[in-house]
């Protein structure tokens, strides 16, 4: 089996790469571009595998993408290359749009042409997954779960971005009858994260003793998956996944923010005890514009059609999590040089400079 992953040096990605690579025992061709948030040493442990190879290109690349499906002859595509921080899109947006939209539609593109040009028994078997977010959804109130029927109604430059690529490639699958496949996935962590988010920024400003900043009242809702769950939920949509469906990935570990928060306070007193608690750290600012109040994946489908469950739940997930950081200083002391925790996506006040 040979499975191009784009976005393989990412969160994400590198957990599917590591995944097919040292469990599945497929050839792997990860591309990235290596933007900030794709990094090198999330490969370490594949790095010098026989079966795994590399490629720096953008998505955005027709001539790069076409080339690599052409010299690698993959079965599989699983396409995970997004900018995805919505703190950053709001800022930034075009970045977003380029990757998501454009990049997505060159990909698909380049995978028609490859997978048009297949002997028959090879086109049958060839499979492109489209890895997507939840927050396409938008917000859910109080009661519910976003099902894979659930209407989109996305409420950042990040989520519209991400809505418009499902979409498209949606598309790709109804008129052209190439054999893509859509996941949607709930809020992810774990290892290798980079520490632009919650959990990891949370930890290591608390390991450096810094503030710990809560947006808003802390009152917003995400339903927590872990990350390796997720490779092995994306693993199996991509090998038995119904072509044309979508499928809602989640932990059903609904956790408002500042529970979070205050989790991973209390495993830092555990394990790098102070002579005050971490929870003294936490700072509430002004909340993020759009900021989505709950959401929560129904994942019946995928439990139920495929027989996925996750093996963490938030507890257990968390500790493992938390450990890691505090082993792994190697993988996140480069990225906090370049990148301090401070706030991202504020947005200027008119008329103030």
């Amino acid at each position: 089996m040979r499975v191009i992953v784009t976005g393989g040096a990412g969160f994400i990605g590198s957990a599917v790469v590591r995944h097919l690579v040292s469990v599945k025992g497929y050839e792997v061709l990860t591309v990235d571009k290596l933007t900030y948030a794709g990094n090198m040493a999330s490969l370490s442990t594949v790095d010098n595998n026989p079966l795994h190879r590399f490629l720096k290109a953008d998505i955005c690349d027709r001539s790069a993408m076409q080339e690599a499906f052409d010299s690698f002859q993959p079965d599989r595509v699983m396409h995970l290359a997004a900018e995805s921080h919505v703190d950053r899109s709001i800022t930034g947006a075009r970045d977003f749009v380029e990757t998501n939209v454009i990049g997505s539609f060159t990909l698909l593109e380049a995978a028609r042409h490859y997978w048009s040009g297949l002997a028959a028994d090879r086109k049958d078997a060839f499979r492109f997954l489209h890895v997507s977010t939840d927050e396409v959804y938008g917000s859910l109130g109080d009661e519910g779960l976003f099902t894979e029927e659930t209407p989109y109604d996305p409420s950042s430059p990040y989520s519209a971005s991400k809505a418009a690529s499902d979409h498209l490639a949606k598309a790709w699958a109804r008129t052209y009858g190439m054999p893509v496949v859509v996941s949607n996935c709930s809020n992810n962590y774990g290892p290798y994260h980079f520490p632009e988010k919650l959990i990891p920024l949370i930890i290591l400003n608390a390991l450096e003793g810094k503030p710990l900043p809560v947006y808003g009242n802390g009152a917003n809702i995400r339903d927590w998956l872990y990350v390796e769950d997720h490779a092995r939920a994306l693993d199996l949509i991509a090998e038995r996944g119904r072509i044309g469906e979508t499928y809602n990935v989640g932990g059903r570990n609904e956790r408002r923010n500042i529970d979070v928060v205050t989790r991973v306070c209390a495993l830092m007193d555990g394990f790098r005890a102070k002579s005050t608690k971490h929870e003294s750290l936490i700072s509430y600012v002004t909340d993020r514009p759009g900021h989505d109040a709950r959401y929560a994946i129904d994942a019946t489908k995928l439990e139920n059609e495929l027989g996925w469950k996750a093996q963490e739940n938030f507890d257990t997930g968390i500790e493992k999590t938390v450990k890691w950081y505090l082993e792994n200083e190697w993988w996140w002391a480069p990225l906090r040089k370049g990148y301090d925790g401070s706030r991202l996506g504020l947005l200027a006040t008119p008329g103030v400079k």
